[in-house]
């Protein structure tokens, strides 16, 4: 008679631990990044009256089953799904959602923590933290060129957007490039203006010029090439400034900067040659590209005092030609740039890639990369602890993180909210309220059927 009503009772206390798991998924409908949980039953061990017995042909007999009465049901599991939530678009661009698995790493003195959430902000000393907690992931180095940088992938920091990544300082161009085509026919003189950048970030132009020579052999064409003798600061034609121009050679014949010879030519002209197919083949007698010094006058110095080029090289700005071509059937679009070389310029926002790269944009134009943040993934990311405020650790059951993170795709501007389906949840609150009434009907009637067994004895 008992049994029943601590089966009962077991039934009631099961189905509440179920709706306090619904109310809390409901409760967190909106939470950024909330992963909903569910919870199952299994039955308690049964109580055996008598044991499974197999037929017997001696005796005549059939075999005979188990008889076994149920003690009631128990908490099998609460189960965290970690399914990916709806997106929320909010244009923030430190909004990141992760698309697939994964979670991002945070952490402060008290240890290393796990998120999905993505709702991230820049604090005063420029550190990307999540509810205080300081966002991990992979710094970048400079490498290369003064403002060439690549993320470092060691063990994760914090990151930080130092104040020098605040501020792009100036570079000078070392590399300019005319590109394009130029058609003897239609244009057989053309004018490019070409943009470089000093020492301390003034940028200049110059005007290079194009002339087809009508001396070329017949199984080739020579362009000469002059570069004018003055420099304009920000461009402004009103203020120019005299230069040298010593042309030489440069590069190793691909394109791709070397250690160049000694000038060859003194002066602003050089010829570049192109085969019958219309394709570059030689450049002042090396292929591909030239060497060009700029010298300022001494008696009219460039304001404020800078100097042009690579100064770690005997040439100033080495000139590439092997994007050009000559085909008479293109209309002449040559253009001619600088390819390195900055003016200074301070970070105005944000932008995070799929890959986690961070770059930054600066007033000047150009973009950084800042940093990297990487996704920590586990084998089973459904055995994490959960801790509050969104975060989980790791478990003996969920696998360790090794403290370097993984590529994997996320997206900025957007928010992962909860996993939580209200259809679902509103119907499980329907049978687990029934669960629970059902149960407390084998309470009532254990309790009447023992109220009639002490009314026997009246």
């Amino acid at each position: 008679m008992m049994r029943s009503m601590f089966s009962g009772v077991s039934g009631l206390r099961v189905h509440q631990t179920k709706m306090d798991v619904i109310a809390n998924n409901i409760s967190n409908v909106n939470t950024v990044g909330f992963k909903s949980s569910r919870v199952t039953f299994n039955e308690i061990f049964s109580q055996t009256l008598s044991g499974a017995a197999g037929p017997n042909a001696a005796r005549n007999r059939g075999g005979v089953n188990p008889m076994q009465v149920g003690l009631g049901t128990n908490v099998a599991s609460v189960d965290k799904l970690m399914s990916t939530g709806a997106a929320q678009r909010t244009d923030n661009p430190l909004d990141l959602m992760i698309q697939g698995d994964g979670f991002f790493v945070v952490g402060d003195v008290t240890g290393r923590y796990f998120t999905r959430a993505g709702n991230f902000v820049e604090d005063k000393d420029g550190f990307i933290t999540l509810n205080g907690m300081k966002l991990l992931g992979w710094d970048s180095v400079q490498e290369g060129g003064t403002n060439d940088y690549t993320v470092r992938r060691m063990a994760v920091q914090p990151l930080q957007i130092t104040a020098q990544k605040e501020y792009m300082g100036p570079a000078e161009t070392t590399r300019a490039a005319i590109t394009g085509n130029i058609n003897p026919i239609t244009d057989p003189s053309v004018t490019r203006t070409m943009s470089f950048y000093d020492s301390v970030g003034t940028r200049y132009v110059m005007d290079v010029t194009l002339t087809y020579n009508e001396d070329s052999a017949a199984d080739a064409s020579v362009w000469d090439v002059s570069f004018q003798n003055a420099i304009y600061p920000n461009g402004d034609r009103s203020h120019p400034r005299p230069v040298t121009v010593t042309t030489g050679a440069a590069g190793d014949g691909a394109g791709r900067p070397g250690t160049p010879p000694a000038p060859v030519v003194t002066g602003t002209s050089f010829q570049i040659t192109f085969n019958t197919d219309g394709h570059l083949v030689d450049v002042n007698g090396y292929p591909a590209e030239t060497a060009i010094t700029i010298t300022p006058d001494p008696l009219d110095p460039l304001v404020p005092a800078a100097t042009l080029g690579d100064r770690l090289t005997d040439y100033s700005m080495a000139v590439n030609f092997a994007g050009l071509n000559q085909f008479v059937n293109e209309a002449t679009n040559a253009l001619a740039d600088n390819v390195d070389g900055n003016a200074p310029g301070h970070l105005t926002g944000l932008n995070v890639g799929s890959d986690g790269k961070i770059t930054g944009r600066y007033s000047n134009g150009l973009v950084r990369l800042l940093g990297q943040i990487p996704l920590a993934k586990f084998i089973n990311p459904a055995g994490l602890e959960e801790m509050g405020n969104n975060l989980f650790v790791e478990t003996p059951n969920s696998g360790p993180f090794d403290g370097v993170g993984s590529d994997g795709e996320m997206q900025g501007g957007v928010l992962e909210m909860a996993n939580v389906d209200l259809s679902q949840e509103f119907t499980e609150i329907i049978t687990t309220q029934r669960g629970f009434q059902a149960n407390s009907r084998i309470i009532s009637a254990s309790d009447q059927m023992l109220q009639e067994l002490v009314n026997l004895v009246r």
